[in-house]
């Protein structure tokens, strides 16, 4: 485990880019089929800037996100505020800011929101996941001490390494990868049912991966703190309810009828 695939010179080629690199590579394909399938008005150059801009506006949401709860920590270097590099991404913030910008986008194109959360939201998991081998090889996001068979010990450079040295630790990024992994897998085979309204896949995400993270975060060593609280279990709690609370006001589960999609 090392976060540098290799070395070109001065430049360096680090995994936690190269998963960013394969989830926009693999993404951006899925986005684009389910966009022709649902009949979105949008050409491929428009989809290409969508998945640029919001994969940004994610990684700013992201980063600001992670910096709030941390802030003693970059208050008198705020150089290493741009130097995601190293770490400290918060899927929460991301996820937020993601969805600010993409909500902006597809107001200015008059594009139905919750259409277009469904069109990505199983790209979107499936970026994740290979964002948490990102965080594994990275040696961040990483779990507390364990003594579990599986238990996994960091070298000493990384920040799991130096948190816990020569201690087998839960491989949490390795966990979660195998959740969203099943989550995508879960959005993708019933993506195609014919419902009735929008936005029950993008609130099947939303509360899926809220269940996830909130039981992974009991192994997690680096969970963001408020007032001695986890962030990442009070946010995954409010997300689970919010879902829940889409899903059956709107009835997103209704189907048409067979007879009637046939028409």
């Amino acid at each position: 485990m090392h976060p540098i695939l290799f070395e070109l010179g001065p430049l360096q080629i680090r995994y936690y880019g190269l998963m960013y690199a394969i989830a926009i590579l693999c993404g951006l394909p899925l986005i684009q089929r389910e966009i022709r399938r649902k009949q979105i008005l949008i050409t491929e150059d428009q989809t290409m800037n969508f998945v640029m801009l919001c994969v940004l506006g994610g990684i700013v949401g992201a980063r600001l996100y992670y910096v709030f709860f941390n802030w003693d920590a970059y208050r008198n270097n705020w150089w290493e505020i741009v130097k995601v590099w190293h770490g400290g991404l918060a899927i929460h913030g991301g996820v937020i800011g993601g969805t600010l910008v993409g909500w902006w986008l597809v107001t200015r194109h008059h594009i139905p929101f919750w259409r277009m959360a469904d069109v990505v939201a199983p790209a979107l998991i499936l970026g994740q996941t290979f964002g948490r081998f990102g965080n594994f090889m990275n040696g961040d996001a990483h779990g507390i001490p364990t003594t579990m068979p599986w238990g996994i010990i960091f070298p000493p450079e990384s920040i799991a390494g130096r948190e816990f040295p020569d201690t087998p630790i839960h491989p949490v990024m390795l966990y979660e990868m195998g959740l969203n992994f099943c989550i995508f897998l879960l959005l993708w085979n019933i993506r195609k049912k014919p419902y009735k309204r929008d936005g029950l896949i993008a609130c099947l995400y939303i509360g899926l991966y809220s269940i996830d993270r909130f039981f992974v975060s009991f192994f997690r060593a680096d969970n963001l703190k408020f007032e001695q609280l986890s962030v990442p279990h009070i946010i995954s709690i409010l997300l689970i309810v919010l879902a829940g609370w889409l899903i059956v006001r709107g009835r997103l589960w209704e189907q048409i009828p067979e007879t009637l999609e046939k028409k």
